[in-house]
Order: C-alpha cells, then sequence, then structure tokens
C-alpha cells in the first residue's frame, strides 16, 4: 500500500480537532487494519499498545494542542519542523490535505546534476547545481555554495567524481564555466529563504543528501 503524505503548508494553527507530531523522516511500515477505516486516534492507540518500543524504535509523541507553540519549539531545537493530523483522519495512500507539514525553513529535495570547481583555499568543489523534475525533464533551479564542512566537501566530491558525464542534464542552459555534470541520480536537501521571480533559489544552504528519495520524484514544492 503507497503511503499516505504530508502536504506542505505556510499556515501555522492549533485546533482541538487536530494532533501535531515532531516531523522526522525515516523508513515507513504500513499495517492496515479494518480496511483503513480506522481513526488517527484508534491507530495509535493501537500501535501503543501493541509494540514495545525499545532503542532505535521509538513511539512518535503528539500535542492536542499549539500548534503554533510546537513549531516554534521545534525550530528553536533545530528540527525540521512539525506534523499537523487530523485526528478522525482515516489512513490514505498519497498527499492529503489531513497532514499537513510546518517546516521550520523553507527547503525542499533538489536533485544534483553537476558542480563548479572550488576557489581559493576551499578543497572539494564550488558549489552543487541543482535542480527539480517538471513535466518529465530536469529544470535548473541554482546553485549552492554553502553549508558544507571539510569533510562534506571531500566526501562529496568523490562521489560525484563517479557520476560525472560528458553532457548537462539540465533542460536549460546553465552558464557556469567549468561546470562539471553528472547523471542525476543523487538527492540534496536544500534549506533556501525564497524562490526568486525567474526560478532560482535565494539564499540556497545544503543540508544533507536524502536517500529515501528517488530523483525522478523530486518536483518544486508550492509555498
Amino acid at each position: 500500500m503507497p503511503p499516505m503524505l504530508a502536504t506542505l503548508t505556510d499556515r501555522r494553527f492549533s485546533d482541538q480537532n487536530w494532533i501535531f507530531e515532531r516531523k522526522l523522516d525515516g523508513v515507513r511500515v504500513v499495517a492496515v487494519r479494518d480496511g483503513g477505516a480506522s481513526t488517527l486516534w484508534s491507530r495509535k492507540r493501537l500501535l501503543r499498545d501493541a509494540v514495545t518500543f525499545t532503542d532505535p524504535l521509538r513511539y512518535s509523541r503528539h500535542r492536542n494542542t499549539e500548534g503554533e507553540a510546537y513549531h516554534d519549539e521545534a525550530c528553536r531545537r533545530g528540527w525540521e519542523g512539525v506534523i499537523a493530523k487530523r485526528s478522525d483522519s482515516r489512513y490514505r495512500s498519497g498527499r492529503s490535505g489531513d497532514w499537513l507539514k510546518f517546516k521550520c525553513v523553507r527547503g525542499q529535495e533538489l536533485v544534483v546534476g553537476g558542480f563548479t570547481e572550488p576557489a581559493g583555499s576551499r578543497t572539494g568543489f564550488g558549489a552543487l547545481l541543482v535542480g527539480y523534475y517538471s513535466d518529465g525533464v530536469l529544470r535548473y533551479a541554482g546553485k549552492v555554495g554553502t553549508g558544507y564542512d571539510t569533510r562534506t566537501l571531500s566526501e562529496l566530491r568523490s562521489r560525484l567524481h563517479g557520476l560525472e558525464t560528458g553532457s548537462s542534464p539540465f533542460a536549460e542552459r546553465v552558464k557556469e564555466r567549468d561546470a562539471h555534470w553528472v547523471r542525476p541520480e543523487l538527492v540534496a536537501q536544500v534549506g533556501f529563504t525564497e524562490w526568486t521571480g525567474d526560478g532560482m533559489l535565494r539564499h540556497p544552504r545544503y543540508q544533507g543528501l536524502r536517500t529515501d528519495k528517488a530523483p525522478t520524484d523530486v518536483v518544486r514544492e508550492e509555498w
């Protein structure tokens, strides 16, 4: 059964008919009971009673109120955000308005299509060239030059070296001198402040690689 997915929103709220959980990424196991007719409240009670939670398996605790305050706390703690879930919702495959993502910063997954050479004393590479899929082609979204430490620069350069190819994977012409092109097989999590009017990332920052997302599933998320 395909998983249920949350919809990104910039609206923060509190509501007695919703619960609020910390947003976490990981492997999801779906178990269906009563043909998927059980409500979220029922599913959480069944899960808590049926499973012995010991490290690394943990029960996702939630709050019943103060969605805005929990989001603020999540951001202060450096979490990715909060998931708001309608408490009487049924489990349904696909993206749903019954689950909403409160992200702490604007950010999303982007596909790595190339990189630039480092300048000055920097090692590894200068910036990642990233994009997203639209209508079956990879659209260029800009370059990500911050967020790396020395170890990350070195490790990523080694991975990129094995993916190098002779032509750009992007649909648009990318005007970067001495750019190296790679097969679009890596997905990076990128934080940024906003999309510019011409569809580029503003103030992007690298936050890590995503191994749970297929490159062709990466699309531009609307805010």
